[in-house]
């Protein structure tokens, strides 16, 4: 799987790459295809996830992101989201964004590349 120029990269599960995000944490976001989902870590500890699900179409429907709230307001969430679409968007992959933070996220933010179904979100 392709890194990106990011302050995260994307990995596969199985993949080690990580990226200092602050000067005592490290985080990480990671898609694992057998859970359906990305993952984001802080030291190695799953901070939080964003499912998706590959549709009969061949897209990538996003129904649900959750943060765990001993991480929340510290922007994850949307680091998260970002690194998915930043894959997403490598992979050539559309996606539909039907949880409300995806969607909200890909209206307010661009991806070179990424293609977005709207109507079924």
């Amino acid at each position: 799987m392709p890194s990106h120029a990011a302050s995260l990269s994307v990995t596969n599960v199985d993949e080690k790459e990580q990226v200092m995000a602050e000067p005592t944490e490290e985080i990480a976001v990671r898609r694992d295809d057998t859970a359906g989902r990305y993952e984001i870590t802080v030291d190695g500890a799953v901070a939080g996830f964003t499912e998706f699900v590959r549709t009969p179409h061949g897209r990538l429907l996003f129904p649900h992101t959750s943060i765990d709230p001993a991480y929340g307001g510290r922007g994850l969430g949307g680091r998260l989201v970002e690194q998915a679409m930043k894959d997403a968007a490598a992979n050539g992959d559309e996606v539909i964004p039907a949880c409300p933070f995806v969607n909200k996220w890909v209206r307010t933010h661009d991806v070179p590349g990424l293609k977005v179904d709207f109507r079924d979100a």
